[in-house]
């Protein structure tokens, strides 16, 4: 199995921007087309690209549709995105623009159901679990779903989900490295390719996190996100410490 670079863009309002721990009062905006940032990235050597629409992670709201199909469009590898996917129609909306695969996290956790409905239809799907230690949170980072990634896991074993996306909130935009135990604990717990996200700051932790492994198991990714957009990281050179297992 490969592990994979997934270079991360996050829209609001249209323009690339970052939240540091998630929280929408603590957002970074860069003064870059989010198009033309996605093909930097593939030019760079990325495989994949991963868009969030925070937007409609916080509402539900669709808001920046045509902003992710633009990119979707621009690029010829394939786009990971999510946020606010919580029904059939917002997960078709995407397809229909381009997207190859869509992450669902709010609606995995409270609609289980949905996941397994767009598998059936044939379409690709990730489950986002965004966590707080060990507590999965939802609607955009806000709301305490009251259960532990452990507790969700097993339901999605062996629903046709692709990967799961773990996102370890308090370390996300810190660039003080992964939640190496943590993700340790998700590789034991579950038979998913394992894609994390939060606190990658150098190409060292990516390297830590390409030599992870738990009972012969290793991750399949690492989102990296504010580090590139904050120049930290080159993509290419992210590539390259990916690709080296």
């Amino acid at each position: 199995m490969s592990f994979d670079l997934y270079p991360a863009i996050d829209i609001r309002d249209g323009q690339c921007v970052r939240l540091v721990q998630g929280d929408y009062d603590r957002e970074i905006q860069y003064q870059n087309d989010p198009v033309e940032v996605a093909r930097s990235f593939q030019a760079a050597g990325a495989r994949w690209i991963h868009v969030v629409d925070l937007d409609a992670a916080r509402s539900g709201d669709p808001k920046n549709l045509a902003t992710v199909g633009a990119i979707a469009e621009a690029v010829d590898v394939p786009v990971q995105s999510g946020g606010g996917v919580r029904s059939v129609e917002a997960a078709e909306r995407l397809y229909q623009v381009g997207v190859s695969r869509c992450v669902l996290g709010t609606a995995a956790v409270e609609n289980p159901a949905l996941v397994q409905e767009l598998t059936e239809m044939g379409h690709r799907v990730a489950v986002g679990l965004d966590v707080r230690g060990d507590r999965v949170a939802t609607r955009g980072w806000e709301t305490d779903s009251g259960q532990s990634i452990f507790d969700l896991l097993p339901s999605f074993e062996n629903g046709g989900v692709e990967a799961v996306v773990v996102t370890q909130i308090s370390r996300d935009g810190m660039g003080t490295g992964p939640d190496i135990e943590g993700l340790s604990a998700v590789l034991s717990a579950t038979s998913l390719d394992v894609i994390a996200s939060g606190g990658v700051g150098a190409l060292l932790h990516i390297r830590q996190l390409t030599k992870l492994e738990v009972a012969g198991r290793r991750l399949g990714g690492i989102i990296v996100g504010k580090a590139i957009h904050d120049g930290v990281i080159q993509v290419s050179a992210a590539v390259e410490a990916a690709a080296n297992q």
